[in-house]
């Protein structure tokens, strides 16, 4: 089967951490080629989408406009807006969320906001858990950006934005409602960016927990690509297999040939 869209990860996929993939480059490239639309989806709320476009050309050889990028934060917005609460908000957070937020008009309030929105902060300090504890408790609509438990870096596997969530969620007695991968929430925004249905699109990524169960739980196709999380002894006791797995991008067939 051919796809109209594509939805795509980013680490892992198109380049892992700070190394590239040829493949992953190639594979845009190939897109762009043949004018099929695409979409990043990323989890990461700490970079804005200029500074995920800028770090793509500079380092990737991967050169693409502002409007294929969609980030968890920008997700993260579009569902405070369709909510339509008092536009107030204690954000937990690094410039990527916290610029999204403030440039939707949000303004910060650190006593009674409408919401609480809790991502990824690697300057995290008790006083701010506190201060969203005591907002969400008066009755804030609490938002995770994204349920990621642990992060992968160089140094081994570092709690993510979903433990931070997780211990506010113990403290307070309740439960954010999530936005990233594997969400229904960002996925059903990134569809409204592509402009696709779900039968149309395919959803490529590298990790099964988020990129393929985001596919999966969603109706959409799914690519896993062993590129990096999920590795290759890892397939034949997924759950619920991709529709396609792969060891490369080089290997994917744009004209359904799989």
């Amino acid at each position: 089967m051919s796809y109209k869209g594509y939805l795509i990860d980013l680490d892992g996929t198109i380049y892992r951490g700070k190394s590239r993939i040829p493949a992953g480059e190639k594979f845009v490239h190939d897109l762009q080629k043949r004018g099929i639309p695409y979409l990043f989806v990323t989890n990461n709320t700490t970079k804005t989408p200029e500074m995920v476009q800028a770090n793509l050309a500079s380092n990737f050889n991967i050169e693409t406009p502002l409007e294929t990028i969609y980030t968890a934060s920008l997700a993260t917005v579009d569902y405070m807006n369709d909510m339509g609460l008092e536009k107030t908000a204690y954000v937990i957070g690094e410039v990527g969320l916290k610029e999204a937020v403030a440039q939707a008009g949000y303004v910060e309030d650190a006593e009674n906001p409408a919401y609480v929105v809790v991502g990824l902060d690697s300057h995290l300090t008790y006083e701010q858990l506190s201060i969203a504890c005591l907002a969400i408790q008066k009755g804030a609509h609490f938002i995770g950006t994204n349920p990621d438990l642990r992060i992968p870096t160089e140094l081994g596997e570092l709690p993510g934005a979903g433990a931070i969530n997780s211990l506010l969620a113990a403290a307070t007695g309740v439960e954010p409602v999530y936005i990233g991968k594997p969400m229904a929430i960002i996925m059903e925004k990134a569809l409204i960016q592509l402009r696709l249905s779900k039968s149309e699109t395919i959803m490529v990524g590298d990790n099964y927990l988020t990129d393929i169960r985001a596919g999966i739980d969603n109706g959409i196709d799914t690519l896993l690509v062993l590129t990096g999380f999920t590795k290759a002894d890892e397939v034949v006791n997924l759950p619920i297999a991709p529709t396609y797995v792969l060891d490369s991008l080089a290997e994917w067939s744009f004209d359904g040939e799989h």
